[in-house]
């Protein structure tokens, strides 16, 4: 191999990937909803990418509303309507996976990613996580479930 040849190979692989979801996405009834399908309509799109870099913020359905430019009720049915489940159920639900995620792959307590997802307690964060993953922290943590 020619040097560069595998860094190219790696970005042409990673070419097509791209190219083949967004052809599903497209072609495939199923693939038009869910937050998936929801990231080509550019408001709700630039909404639960913001979500997703930041889900510790202090989400409410007014600051999504305006951080996509629309009203509060337009955001509300058009993000339900693209995503499947309201914009708060899906704020509440990935930082859940965000926190499982720390949970599982580094060594911060359940209290510090409690203040860290902007609960107001470790006791208020381990309460949602339970009622979203139907399990404790502590069981997560220790990987008794698994992950759907």
């Amino acid at each position: 191999l020619r040097p560069g040849s595998e860094t190219v190979i790696t970005r042409l692989a990673d070419i097509l990937v791209i190219h083949a979801v967004r052809c599903w996405i497209e072609q495939e009834p199923s693939g038009q909803t869910g937050w998936l399908g929801a990231l080509r309509d550019p408001q709700v799109g630039r909404i639960i990418a913001r979500i997703h870099r930041h889900p510790e913020l202090a989400w409410t359905l007014e600051t999504l509303a305006a951080e996509a430019a629309m009203s509060r009720s337009a955001f509300a049915a058009r993000f339900t309507e693209l995503v499947g489940e309201p914009a708060m159920h899906y704020v509440a639900r990935w930082r859940m996976l965000t926190g499982l995620s720390w949970l599982r792959e580094g060594d911060a307590t359940v209290g510090e990613i409690a203040l860290r997802l902007n609960y107001e307690s470790e006791a208020a964060f381990s309460r949602a996580f339970k009622r979203f993953l139907g399990v404790t922290p502590g069981a997560a943590r220790r990987n008794r479930f698994p992950v759907t």
